[in-house]
């Protein structure tokens, strides 16, 4: 498997042989090739292997915990570099650019979770932080420590993120009551709302564009 991978790539294996040579790295003694076989006859696709909690995988025949930790390891080390890789472009003066920023963040989580941005005055990234988990709704966002956060950066501006796992990237009512309620807080100390992206998979929308913040 290894030679193969070396000659020609990923691109020939099939989801399978991705497991195989993976898990060999956890096995160097068995074969993998059934583990392999049975995590995606289990979990019913590839990407829901890597989806699935540690204790689950480790109910699979042959996957004990350094199998269990492997396969956890990868979404997260693939987010890192994704991230890694876009870190040059920390100036985020329209939706475009702030959501290609943010898209790597939200790679393989399966919850929701919110990012706050905040941005000097010549929309440099000063702070990006992941904010809560648990979505955008008021009672899990909260605006006091926002606005904290902000001033104590200094910024005079600031972009919210959130996703929308399994779903579209639209914004709820929810999601747009906790903006109105965000932006007239910060308003109140002469800190400007500049957008709030939703996002769901590789697709963003801007509430900016789409109007959300000037109503």
């Amino acid at each position: 498997m290894r030679k193969r991978f070396l000659e020609y790539g990923i691109e020939n294996f099939d989801d399978h042989n991705v497991l195989e040579m993976l898990l060999f790295y956890s096995n160097y003694r068995g074969d993998t090739n059934p583990i392999a076989h049975e995590l995606i006859d289990h979990f019913g696709s590839f990407a829901a292997v890597f989806d699935a909690p540690i204790e689950e995988l480790k109910t699979v025949k042959g996957v004990g915990e350094n199998a269990a930790l492997l396969i956890k390891l990868i979404p997260q080390v693939a987010k890192r570099y994704s991230i890694s890789k876009d870190s040059y472009n920390n100036i985020l003066s329209d939706s475009e650019s702030a959501g290609k920023y943010l898209l790597p963040r939200f790679f393989a989580e399966c919850e929701e979770v919110v990012y706050l941005v905040c941005l000097d005055a010549k929309c440099k990234v000063q702070k990006c932080q992941l904010l809560c988990r648990g979505g955008m709704d008021s009672a899990n966002v909260d605006i006091r420590k926002i606005v904290e956060i902000a001033l104590a950066y200094k910024s005079g501006r600031i972009i919210i993120a959130h996703n929308h796992p399994g779903g579209i990237a639209l914004p709820s009512r929810e999601d747009i009551e906790t903006t109105r309620r965000l932006k007239n807080a910060l308003r109140g100390v002469n800190i400007i709302l500049a957008d709030h992206i939703v996002v769901a998979n590789d697709d963003f929308v801007s509430m900016a564009d789409s109007g959300y913040l000037n109503s």
